[in-house]
């Protein structure tokens, strides 16, 4: 992860997260109870902020793993006391955190202490302790070689042809095809990468494909005399990481859950991250089975040799948004586990739009914002977008549906 990076990233975490969630109230504060699913959702974004991977979907793997792990020790003990589940969660998530990021190692133990040191000592906070590091090293071994590591993500690909349609290295950088090897990676739940690939993309010349390029020729133009200010704003502020734009969305429903049994909760956050990772492999799998080039090159090979997007275009196929899959991803499972509406606003911010922030009531416009974002970009068709929100919504319908598998 690059310090540009960083920097953006950690712009995009909550206050909350950022303010370490070590530190004890102000003196004179009235002491409240400290919910241990938001302590440990804190700390577990913190440290992904600080050592986490350079691919989005391996940091997705380490949530799923750890709160996967403490959905595990805590359902497997419906019945335990208070301070066992409070200790399970904790020591779920350290041991997964501290194994896949150990460079953090001292600032975890002592997030562990703290949390501990809250809890009564007795057979209770030792039980649950034991259980979730147990879980977490049953996890962890699971998913060992799950093809999710960096360097599999990025396997090599070279284009097969530079025939018309087929996917190109792109302006300005020409890099390489990116994400290529989670197609093949291990998922979670999904039987095979392609279980719900859609069909094809519009065939070129096809009346479909020509409205797609037209908009984006139009709306997604670096200098363009269509795209609205508050189009651009849009665009501007969805352009960042979906994992970085999503970790303020999935702890405003933790949040929102605080009434709800711990293990609720725990698994609201394991799905979510269950389901982002096999919608990625998902989404590659389709990338890289149409290989659809992208749309500055089709502009560029036909229409306006200078044809120059608002942002940069990501290095991987068109055909469908990641973006948008990742949307459609986390507003089903959202919507199938907390409500399609939130009880109260909340407001989100963006890397890439410092400073700036949205409202919102629900989890549906989410999505709806992605995939206008990503025409008024220029780096997607309207298709590939609308297409992308679809296949996340049957991949995390189906995690939803099976998560029983996953807690048995």
């Amino acid at each position: 992860m690059t310090t540009q990076h960083k920097a953006l990233v950690l712009a995009a975490v909550p206050a909350l997260i950022l303010s370490t969630v070590l530190a004890g109230p102000a003196a004179g504060t009235p002491t409240r109870p400290v919910d241990v699913a938001l302590e440990w959702y804190d700390v577990t974004a913190s440290t992904i902020t600080a050592a986490g991977a350079p691919t989005q979907v391996t940091n997705n793997r380490t949530w799923a793993i750890g709160w996967l792990a403490a959905g595990r020790a805590l359902t497997r003990s419906p019945a335990a006391a208070t301070p066992y589940k409070e200790a399970a969660l904790a020591a779920a998530v350290h041991e997964t955190l501290v194994t896949l990021m150990p460079a953090r190692k001292a600032q975890l133990d002592e997030a562990l202490a703290t949390t501990l040191d809250r809890i009564p000592d007795g057979a209770d906070e030792t039980a649950g302790t034991a259980a979730g590091r147990q879980q977490a090293k049953a996890v962890l071994a699971s998913r060992a070689n799950d093809g999710l590591d960096p360097a599999s993500v990025n396997a090599p690909f070279t284009p097969p042809s530079s025939d018309a349609g087929v996917w190109r290295p792109t302006p300005p950088t020409y890099s390489p095809g990116t994400q290529y090897g989670n197609r093949l990676a291990k998922p979670f739940l999904l039987k095979t990468a392609d279980q719900f690939r859609p069909g094809p993309p519009p065939a070129l010349g096809s009346p479909r494909y020509n409205r797609d390029l037209a908009e984006v020729r139009a709306d997604g133009a670096l200098d363009s005399t269509t795209r609205t200010q508050a189009q651009t704003d849009t665009a501007q502020f969805w352009y960042g990481s979906s994992y970085v734009l999503y970790t303020e969305p999935l702890r405003v429903a933790v949040a929102e859950a605080a009434q709800r049994p711990l293990a609720e909760r725990v698994k609201l956050v394991a799905l979510f991250h269950v389901a982002s990772v096999d919608t990625q492999i998902a989404t590659s799998d389709t990338k890289y089975a149409y290989q659809r080039w992208r749309p500055v090159t089709a502009l560029r090979a036909t229409v306006d040799a200078e044809w120059t997007p608002l942002h940069n275009t990501p290095a991987h196929p068109d055909y469908p948004s990641g973006h948008t899959t990742y949307s459609g991803s986390a507003e089903q499972v959202l919507t199938s586990l907390v409500g399609p509406r939130t009880a109260k606003p909340y407001t989100i911010g963006s890397p890439t739009a410092p400073g700036v922030t949205r409202t919102y009531t629900n989890w549906r416009q989410l999505t709806v914002e992605n995939v206008d974002a990503r025409v008024w970009s220029g780096i997607h068709t309207r298709t590939a977008d609308t297409v992308g929100a679809t296949l996340g919504r049957e991949v995390a319908g189906y995690t939803v549906h099976n998560a029983y598998k996953l807690f048995r």
